[in-house]
Formats: structure tokens, C-alpha cells, sequence
């Protein structure tokens, strides 16, 4: 069970910073390389310098949680057979908020803010030629993020339901070992009193 949970540690570290880094990339990009055009409202240029700071920071952020317990997990998990390294010398349980919180900055609102990014994007790069194509990409978008937080509330609570039935079962079964435990120690106890 621990090395399952430090592997997947490692899997959750590993898709944030690649999340991560792909995902404030293009946000950079997007605001070296975007030509502005005159006319465009000061309200839209400051929700689109706002959106693309968080979504940086969010992803930057997630990044370096990712790059910092990452080498210790690695190390523990790729030395173990070779230099007997236990998976209790891994960090991954005492950093283990660290690794949820990058989890959820990369894969959930990261994402989220990438799609919203991706819709101010649209206004402002569309704004001056067709106010019809800004409105048909938020239209497109709202469906998507809507469809996003309900299969991540969906996965997040299915996975959640999946924990708790595996701990329910483990503690059935630590019941039934204890229980016969007590029933073979029974009959000891008596033939000994006996005696």
C-alpha cells in the first residue's frame, strides 16, 4: 500500500509539471505574442492581463511544488531494490498536502483558468473584425468549462467513493482476523485454565 501510494505520488507530481509547464507556456506566448489593435475596451485588456497573471502564477506555482518533492520521490523510487531504500524514506506522506494542492492547481483550476483564458483571448484578438465570433467562442466555452467542473466534481466524488469502500473493506477484514484470532486463542485459553 505504500509504494502504491508514493507511485502515485510520483504519477500526480509527474502530470502536474508537465500540465503545468505546457499550459503557462501557451499563456506566455499568448501575451508576448498577441497584436492589439486599437479600440479594444480597457476593461477587456485588464481581465486579460489578470486572467493571464493568475493562470501563470497557478501553473508556475504547481510547477515548482512539482520540482521540488519530485527528485526526492524519484530517487527513493528508482534506488529501492539497488540500495534498500524503504519507501518511509520518501517524503511523499509528510508533503503529501504539497502534492494534492499542485494536483489540484494544475489538473482543476489551472484548467479551468486556461479555458477561461482561451475565452478572453477570443474577445480580445476578435473584438475589432466580428463581436459574432468573440460571442460564438464564449458560446462554445460555456458548455465546456460547465462540462469540466461536472466530470471533475463526477471523478473527484467517485474516487472519494472508491477510498472509502477500500478502507471499509480493509477494516472488515481486520475484523474477521481479529475475530479468529479471539475463537483460536479460546479454546488455548481454556484447555490452559484447565490445566
Amino acid at each position: 500500500l505504500s509504494w502504491r501510494r508514493l507511485l502515485l505520488t510520483r504519477g500526480k507530481l509527474k502530470a502536474s509539471s508537465r500540465t503545468s509547464a505546457l499550459m503557462s507556456g501557451f499563456a506566455m506566448i499568448a501575451m508576448v505574442e498577441i497584436q492589439l489593435e486599437e479600440g479594444i475596451p480597457g476593461g477587456l485588456l485588464i481581465a486579460f492581463s489578470v486572467m493571464t497573471t493568475i493562470l501563470i502564477s497557478v501553473h508556475v506555482f504547481a510547477l515548482m511544488i512539482s520540482v521540488c518533492i519530485l527528485p526526492n520521490i524519484e530517487s527513493v523510487a528508482n534506488t529501492h531494490q539497488s540500495s534498500g531504500l524503504m519507501v518511509h524514506d520518501s517524503p511523499h506522506e509528510k508533503m503529501h498536502l504539497y502534492v494534492e494542492l499542485a494536483w489540484i492547481f494544475s489538473t482543476g483550476l489551472g484548467t479551468l483558468l486556461f479555458l477561461g483564458e482561451i475565452g478572453i483571448l477570443s474577445w480580445v484578438k476578435f473584438y475589432k473584425y466580428s463581436i459574432a465570433a468573440a460571442i460564438a467562442s464564449s458560446a462554445v466555452l460555456l458548455p465546456v468549462c460547465v462540462l469540466f467542473v461536472v466530470f471533475a466534481v463526477h471523478f473527484y466524488r467517485s474516487l472519494a467513493q472508491h477510498r472509502y469502500e477500500r478502507f471499509y473493506q480493509g477494516i472488515e477484514e481486520l475484523q474477521q482476523i481479529a475475530s479468529q484470532l479471539e475463537s483460536s486463542s479460546a479454546p488455548n485459553t481454556a484447555h490452559n485454565q484447565a490445566v
